[in-house]
């Protein structure tokens, strides 16, 4: 609906310039009829003035005709764009983000440690930054799950996770964190499709993975 509108929106804009283009060329032609009827027969204007007038009403003509050509384009291109999301309804995807939504008391994450760590510490924190959970993860090298069981009557939303990983001599190790979640909705923002994964905006390049 959102892009059907939008495209609607832009087609306007085209029409409205193709309109005012048309009611200016024939202003422009009365008035050369009406020049033309009292012009001076001893001293007739200069027709070269009317021709490159008349040149630029074809170029303008031109590129609002190219306008609307790449109006519809774009409007078919987004139109494929929400409907090759479609597919992604009710699955589990993975995104690049350290923020979660919890369903049914869990939030699911997945994170990487370029190196193995002495000590690898997880947080889990509501939006206004209280934190819910402190615990240690794996130390290992590689991706891994962290599924937060959230205490009873924990309100479904948007939670975050950190994480902090220090070798034996305390350097820190380079990681990534990821969230995962069902596609519940698709969605138009500022004419792009976006994907609502368990309450969380994103955009369909941001998924790193699929599961059924």
């Amino acid at each position: 609906m959102e892009i059907n509108a939008a495209s609607a929106a832009n087609s306007s804009v085209a029409t409205r310039s193709e309109t005012k283009l048309a009611d200016d060329f024939d202003q422009f032609l009365t008035l050369l009829t009406t020049q033309l009827q009292f012009q001076d027969p001893l001293d007739p204007m200069d027709s070269s003035e009317f021709t490159n007038q008349l040149v630029s009403f074809s170029q303008v003509e031109q590129s609002i005709t190219t306008n609307k050509n790449l109006e519809n384009l774009i409007s078919q291109t987004k139109t494929q764009a929400m409907s090759n999301a479609v597919g992604y309804l009710g699955k589990e995807v993975t995104i690049e983000t350290d923020r979660a939504g919890l369903r049914d008391g869990v939030a699911k994450w997945e994170y990487g440690l370029e190196t193995n760590s002495e000590e690898t510490k997880l947080t889990v924190t509501d939006s206004k930054g209280k934190i819910l959970f402190e615990g240690q993860g794996n130390n290992k090298a590689g991706l891994h799950d962290f599924v937060w069981d959230a205490p009873a009557n924990t309100p479904d939303g948007i939670y975050q996770l950190s994480l902090s990983a220090q070798t034996a001599n305390g350097t820190d190790v380079q990681f990534a964190i990821y969230s995962k979640g069902r596609v519940e909705t698709i969605e138009a923002l500022n004419g792009e499709v976006n994907l609502s994964v368990n309450g969380i905006l994103t955009a369909t390049s941001n998924i790193q993975a699929v599961k059924p």
